[in-house]
């Protein structure tokens, strides 16, 4: 009759690779390119958001002193007005001074509301560009000053080659996808792997055992894929014939960024020993001007002018030291500075 009997049988075994004609080295030097690229990608957006946050700081510089010389032409019409009504009291000056003062009062009251609400929108927009939505309310130091930065083009040009995070990045894509026709290539290569096996076998629990090792050297070789590592190599040369191109064409638009940059910061310079002359000139025309109308040789007209003037002058200088510092942010950013 027949005989049962169990059976177990049991395998180990363990596949290295010994030589791959350098293509995991290969893999291995490729993924900190990537990785380097990557962190100066997250680099170039925080020099994105800084500069944001600069132009929104110095807006809300710009939006206080603009509401506070609201504030103070609100004031000088306040008293222009108590001083025609004066006048006109006693008899010294028509009915027409009144009015004229009123509508002027008017008038800056409701700039003053503008300003008001441009601070607040100032504020809201600093806010979000630090990322504080909910921000309790704070106070910012007034830095909106002229601090004439010397530097030469030639020299912002050369920083920004070797600062901006994006040439960094974009120069490390080029040299992965450099290492990339390499390891394309060496699909060409054989594969030499070793092996080793152990196994064991029994039957009825032991009462015949055997044990068995193994151990021996295989080469993979590609003989004939249809063509696709040709085809890989083809597709690697052109990645890198396209990285190659953003590079240079990076290169150029950094140059151009960096050189309307700093025109801009050239010019904005230029612009405030102007406004600020023209501020102090209508001061003192502002000044002669209410001192005229005291005197009661002046008139109404000749003091909303030099008012207007007065208020346009000192916003104008507010708008060249902002335009200055706008213009510095954005000159350290395209030069990479941090």
């Amino acid at each position: 009759g027949s005989v049962a009997y169990d059976q177990y049988l049991g395998t180990a075994a363990l596949t290295q690779m010994i030589y791959d004609f350098g293509k995991t080295p290969t893999q291995v030097s490729i993924a900190p390119l990537n990785l380097a690229a990557s962190r100066s990608d997250l680099d170039a957006t925080r020099a994105q958001t800084i500069l944001a946050v600069k132009q929104a700081y110095f807006g809300l510089l710009k939006a206080q002193r603009n509401l506070d010389v609201a504030k103070e032409t609100v004031g000088q019409y306040e008293q222009h007005l108590e001083q025609a009504k004066g006048f006109f009291e006693v008899g010294v000056k028509p009915k027409f001074d009144v009015t004229k003062a009123e509508v002027d009062l008017s008038n800056a009251q409701l700039n003053l509301i503008t300003a008001d609400n441009a601070l607040k929108i100032a504020r809201v927009t600093l806010n979000n560009a630090m990322g504080l939505s909910n921000a309790p309310e704070y106070r910012i130091e007034d830095s909106l000053a002229f601090i004439k930065k010397v530097l030469t083009l030639t020299q912002a040009i050369e920083t920004s080659m070797g600062n901006r995070p994006e040439i960094l990045a974009t120069d490390r894509r080029v040299k992965a996808a450099e290492e990339n026709i390499a390891l394309a290539k060496k699909g060409f290569f054989p594969v030499i792997s070793g092996n080793a096996a152990y196994s064991r076998a029994s039957i009825n629990d032991a009462t015949f055992r055997q044990d068995g090792w193994n151990a021996g050297v295989s080469i993979s070789f590609p003989i004939f894929s249809g063509f696709l590592t040709y085809h890989q190599v083809k597709e690697a040369d052109a990645n890198y014939s396209a990285a190659k191109a953003n590079y240079d064409l990076l290169k150029l638009n950094i140059v151009l960024e960096v050189q309307q940059a700093y025109l801009n910061m050239i010019a904005a310079a230029d612009k405030i020993p102007t406004s600020e002359l023209a501020q102090r000139q209508a001061t003192e025309n502002l000044e002669i001007a209410n001192g005229r109308y005291t005197a009661g040789v002046g008139n109404p007209i000749e003091v909303t002018d030099a008012q207007v003037t007065y208020t346009n002058a000192k916003t104008t200088y507010t708008q060249a030291l902002y335009d200055y510092n706008v213009a510095i942010a954005n000159l350290d950013k395209s030069m990479g500075i941090k």
